[in-house]
């Protein structure tokens, strides 16, 4: 510039050390699978004078073996145009133990306005849950819903031929939306979905612990209303504050959303319980074997025998199998199926006199097994004697604790000969004369 007295900068032109040796780094690229330093290795041998990043530099700049970057593309939404649907793995810290979480998330396009939940699967029950929790949150729906090919939406095809699921169709219907699907690689399209996931993982599961999923996605939603109030500097505004824009476009929420559920059939197994996802929830004993109707919900298992509600459990969100049994389903103790039923001998003793009952229970706890054989003989006694003197020796033999049946008896014999045969006085001999 000092030299020619020019503001201008001169454009400086210099050979390429490798310009030489291009096609040679052709042929090599192909014939050493694309290893550059495979490459520079075959050059230096075949007496190329060319450093390693001379090598790279040329390469980069030609595009060998580096594709041609391309333009992004940019989507501009209208408010209320279109939501974005999508779910992403991730590892996090539930009752102390590492486990995998599906985050389902959705975000309005215009306003930004986020989301999320997270669930140890995602099915289509699932997503319905999750979609009509987001919709109440939002308060309302765009008029399409992007989603990445899922097949828990997609019944077939893919990006402008999707298909949606007949049940999955009837649910958009329901809150006045469709399903659309973006091609395959095209990620640009559901970019606004997909970087909130990035921003999920490194914002709000980092360093954080949850005692299960109920309390992760409580957390999850103080965090997506701390999210959607605070200013975002691409947008010079916050997502609370686009949303007020957006509010009253979006597709009102029906007068009465129904509760999703997940309808089964279980027959009772041998132990009182359905199993519902691996896990075992106890109904009334008295319904073992029947044939029951399952309703699981977001929150709770409900169970029904024809109309009637006869079990109501709260769900359970865990990987592992686990049996929750209410104590109300199951007999009291000594009533259940194999409940002793009492014999003959004691339903006899039931229906005879107090003090009887009295000295049979007293002698029941002093006989072997149940006492079934001194009963016997007790109310033998009963039928053969006489009801009186019988009760009294009954009675005589209860207050000294007298439990020997054969000195039972013969005190009533004692007690009939002194009561039943008394014998009349001899009359006195008359004077001889």
């Amino acid at each position: 510039m000092l030299k020619t007295g020019s503001p201008q900068v001169p454009h400086l032109d210099r050979a390429e050390k490798a310009e030489p040796y291009r096609q040679q780094i052709l042929d090599l690229w192909a014939t050493c699978r694309g290893n550059l330093v495979r490459v520079h290795e075959e050059l230096q041998a075949q007496g190329a004078t060319l450093s390693y990043p001379a090598l790279t530099a040329f390469c980069r700049r030609h595009a060998i073996g580096h594709p041609v970057p391309q333009p992004v593309g940019r989507y501009e939404f209208a408010p209320a145009e279109e939501m974005q649907h999508d779910t992403s793995p991730h590892r996090v810290t539930i009752g102390g133990v590492e486990q995998a979480v599906q985050t389902a998330s959705l975000v309005l396009c215009y306003s930004r306005m986020l989301f999320f939940q997270g669930y140890p699967t995602f099915t289509r029950f699932l997503c319905k849950v999750f979609l009509t929790d987001a919709l109440r949150y939002l308060e309302g729906a765009c008029g399409a819903c992007m989603i990445d090919n899922t097949h828990v939406v997609v019944a077939s095809g893919t990006g402008a031929r999707m298909i949606p699921a007949p049940e999955m169709a009837a649910f958009a219907e329901r809150f006045q939306f469709v399903f659309r699907a973006h091609e395959k690689g095209d990620a640009n399209r559901s970019g606004r979905v997909e970087r909130p996931m990035h921003f999920i993982e490194h914002n709000f599961f980092a360093g954080r612990v949850f005692a299960d999923l109920q309390d992760l996605n409580q957390q999850a939603v103080v965090f997506c209303d701390k999210v959607n109030a605070a200013p975002k500097r691409h947008l010079h505004a916050s997502p609370r504050e686009l949303f007020a824009v957006e509010r009253p476009q979006l597709r009102p929420l029906p007068l009465f959303v129904p509760e999703v559920y997940l309808l089964h059939h279980r027959i009772v197994d041998v132990e009182g319980y359905v199993r519902v996802d691996a896990h075992r929830y106890s109904v009334p004993h008295r319904l073992i074997g029947r044939r029951l109707e399952v309703r699981e919900t977001k929150d709770r298992i409900d169970v029904y025998n024809g109309p009637r509600l006869v079990a109501s459990h709260a769900r359970t969100m865990t990987r592992t199998p686990q049996r929750i049994l209410r104590p109300e389903h199951r007999p009291p103790r000594g009533e259940g199926p194999f409940a002793r039923k009492p014999s003959p001998e004691e339903l006899e003793v039931q229906q005879a006199e107090a003090v009887v009952q009295t000295y049979a229970t007293a002698l029941q706890r002093r006989s072997a097994a149940r006492g079934t054989i001194p009963l016997r003989h007790l109310l033998a006694l009963r039928r053969e004697y006489p009801r009186t003197p019988f009760l009294e020796a009954v009675t005589i033999a209860l207050q000294y604790g007298l439990f020997d049946l054969d000195r039972l008896e013969r005190l009533i014999l004692r007690l009939i000969g002194r009561e039943y045969f008394v014998l009349a006085d001899d009359d006195p001999e008359e004077p001889h004369d």
